[in-house]
């Protein structure tokens, strides 16, 4: 079912998608070499303790999950790109890291991702979470009302393209709200003036993510990590915005 907020509502919303988007910078801040992907997820634990928040992830298992996840954050490395479970691993130079972070304040729910390099950079990555952040910037441009949701998909992957990169539609954005999934999906492709009409009050997560040199993906033994097929690296943004009368508001807007 799709809700529709009111503006009362919305600005409810905005405590969550401030400390969600508090906890990303704390997270892009820490990330440097050497540090485990362990002590990264018990950080982003510790402020959802300290801010009396509630965990979307650690109890989340949905069909296609192996098992619940068990961890409060999603860290995707190099060729991992969604759903990456935290697990004892030292980052290292180079290394390319998105992550994935959802907290429910007061009831309600923002979800938001990003992608930082740590130490060296690999010209290659940085220009893939350029091309992302570009789709997603697009993305948000057409997410008014008036428009449909076939428009932000087509933003997407119409940006995607033109940096010559596959899309792949398994996964993408979602409604949020009072749960972290829920209807419309927003596909990272498809074509404008199709699908769901936005309307004031809709809230959803916008969440680009390519790959280098494929749309193919596969799945670790640990039922979560998602995987390029070709061993290619990934990027990840995403941001929780509400549909308006006028501009759209990025709930989890940082800094």
């Amino acid at each position: 079912m799709i809700e529709l907020l009111t503006p009362t509502q919305v600005d409810e919303m905005r405590p969550a998608g401030r400390f969600v988007a508090s906890v990303l910078t704390a997270l892009s801040e820490a990330a440097d070499v050497g540090v485990d992907l362990l002590d990264l997820d018990a950080l982003a634990h510790q402020m959802i303790r300290d801010r009396g928040a509630e965990s979307c992830y650690i109890d989340y298992h949905p069909s296609f999950g192996a098992m619940p996840f068990g961890k409060v954050l999603c860290t995707s490395v190099n060729d991992a790109v969604l759903h990456g479970l935290p697990h004892q691993y030292k980052l290292r130079d180079g290394d390319l890291v998105s992550f994935d972070f959802a907290a429910s304040v007061d009831g309600w729910v923002c979800d938001s991702a990003l992608s930082v390099i740590v130490g060296t950079p690999r010209e290659e990555d940085v220009r893939l979470i350029a091309n992302a952040q570009e789709a997603l910037d697009a993305a948000i441009k057409v997410a008014r009302a008036g428009n449909k949701v076939g428009d932000i998909s087509a933003a997407i992957g119409d940006v995607g393209r033109s940096h010559g990169l596959k899309i792949n539609t398994q996964f993408g954005g979602h409604g949020v709200g009072r749960t972290m999934h829920g209807d419309p999906h927003i596909a990272n492709d498809g074509r404008a003036g199709r699908g769901f009409p936005l309307k004031p009050g809709l809230v959803i997560a916008i969440e680009p993510w390519f790959l280098h040199t494929t749309d193919e993906i596969v799945m670790d033994d640990d039922g979560w990590t998602i995987r390029s097929a070709d061993g290619s690296r990934g990027a990840h943004v995403e941001h929780t915005i509400a549909i308006t009368d006028g501009d759209p508001i990025v709930m989890t807007a940082r800094g």
